[in-house]
């Protein structure tokens, strides 16, 4: 039988595409917290960078001379607290330079008043970030211009960033692990009613076909309604099934048992000889037919019941018994002696008796066909631990060295018994039934000739 055809798993699927909505959200996060950071950070340079240029801008003085130019300490001092970034400073009077480097890199357009203005730049081979100034003093009576320029290296923010960037990576990982982490138990927990599902079902066994009526999410409901709808499909099938073999068996072994008492009455009032033999042949035939209907019937009931067993507490000793004295008026047409040993007491198993009747009666069918007239069966009923054991031997021709496994095959029969009419399932539905109830069922040589069959079931 073909297993499912698997085409994925949910949970993998799930998971993975949990995974990659966590590294996408890591990765926002991580350029957001550096974005932000570092704009952060540029803004707080900035804004030290224009209170250090603003504090030189305010301490420039007009006079009749000239300007008098008074750097505060506070203004490098303030500068030097973001790190140890060179500074460079340029002050231009009225377009010229006062102090400072006087090749340190004006703005494209300096603005007017005192409000700063940040631009970055090149200079001496490397990164700079520039305040200007612009603000007028009187001089002998007239405004001259005065263009104040402080800059300060990147490397102290460029650190700083760096440091930022890594608590960044530090939070964007921690976060995607933790998402991990979180996929995975919410994978687990949405297939969790699935499981249920699925566990519930499989606990079950092979009679049970009563709808499903667990609680289940609103998402499994059209599937539990499928399946519920598959299941009253089988219990239907089955039982049809059920009635067909039982009525199949009916309209059988009716009209061939019809058929063989007509032709016994046919041979009782024949007086042609040549009449008379053709009777006989036909009440073989007709018994050979219904023998071999009966298997073939035998086994569709049995390959039935497996699957929808009804179980009770059966006395095995009695029943191997009762088949006995059905079988009894067969045995003595042939002068053939049962022998049946079983303990005093009860020997219950747990059972089905249509199943448990038909073995026995094909062991025992099994042993007549095949035994010579004036033989002797020997049935002996026995437990053992946890087993009760059913011994049949006979005194008949033996399996003539074939293996017991491959007569219990389905249409398998040995070579010494072509004469014999036979559809070679007794023994299959024998083994078949041990197999459904973990029993046993084995077939060997008798000692002084025959066959010795063995059959075992748990005990009650």
């Amino acid at each position: 039988m073909n297993g499912p055809n698997v085409s994925g798993s949910i949970r993998r699927r799930l998971i993975l595409q949990l995974l990659v909505a966590a590294a996408l959200l890591a990765g926002l996060l991580y350029y957001s917290v550096r974005n932000v950071a570092g704009s952060a950070v540029e803004q707080t340079q900035d804004r030290i960078l224009g209170s250090a240029t603003l504090s030189i801008a305010e301490e420039l003085r007009g006079g009749e001379d000239g300007v008098e130019i008074d750097i505060p300490y506070s203004a490098f001092s303030m500068l030097g607290a973001m790190g140890n970034d060179r500074i460079f400073y340029r002050i231009d009077v009225s377009g010229v330079t006062a102090t400072g480097y006087d090749d340190l890199p004006p703005p494209d357009a300096p603005a007017a008043g005192l409000e700063p203005q940040f631009y970055s730049a090149r200079y001496q081979d490397t990164d700079i970030r520039v305040a200007a100034v612009t603000r007028a003093v009187l001089v002998d009576g007239r405004q001259v211009p005065i263009l104040v320029l402080v800059a300060q290296t990147r490397s102290a923010q460029v650190s700083i960033i760096a440091g930022l960037q890594g608590r960044a990576a530090a939070l964007g990982l921690g976060f995607f692990v933790l998402a991990a982490v979180l996929a995975v138990l919410t994978a687990r927990s949405v297939l969790q009613p699935v499981n249920s599902l699925a566990e519930a079902v499989s606990r079950r066994g092979p009679q049970d076909l009563r709808p499903v009526s667990r609680p289940v999410p609103e998402e499994l409901l059209a599937m539990v309604t499928a399946l519920n709808g598959f299941i009253a499909r089988l219990s239907g099938a089955l039982s049809r099934t059920e009635s067909f073999i039982t009525e199949a068996a009916h309209y059988i072994r009716t009209p061939l048992a019809t058929l063989r008492a007509q032709s016994e009455i046919a041979l009782h009032q024949s007086r042609d000889p040549a009449t008379s033999e053709s009777l006989r042949r036909i009440i073989r035939l007709t018994d050979d037919t219904a023998r071999a209907a009966g298997q073939l019937l035998d086994h569709a009931v049995v390959t039935h019941r497996a699957d929808q067993r009804s179980d009770e507490v059966l006395d095995f000793g009695r029943l191997v018994a009762d088949v006995v004295e059905s079988a009894r008026p067969t045995a003595e047409m042939r002068d053939i002696e049962f022998d049946v040993l079983r303990p005093p007491g009860p020997t219950p198993v747990v059972a089905d008796r249509v199943l448990v009747e038909t073995v026995i009666r094909n062991l025992v069918d099994n042993a007549l066909k095949y035994s010579d007239e004036d033989g002797h069966v020997r049935l002996s009923v026995q437990r053992h631990d946890a087993v009760t054991e059913l011994g049949v031997t006979d005194t008949g021709r033996g399996l003539a060295g074939a293996d017991h496994q491959a007569l219990a095959g389905r249409y398998r029969r040995g070579a010494n018994v072509g004469d014999v009419v036979g559809s070679g399932l007794g023994l299959a539905i024998v083994a078949e039934v041990a197999r459904a109830y973990g029993g046993g069922f084995e077939l060997t040589e008798a000692q002084g000739g025959g066959a010795c069959a063995r059959f075992w079931l748990p005990s009650a």
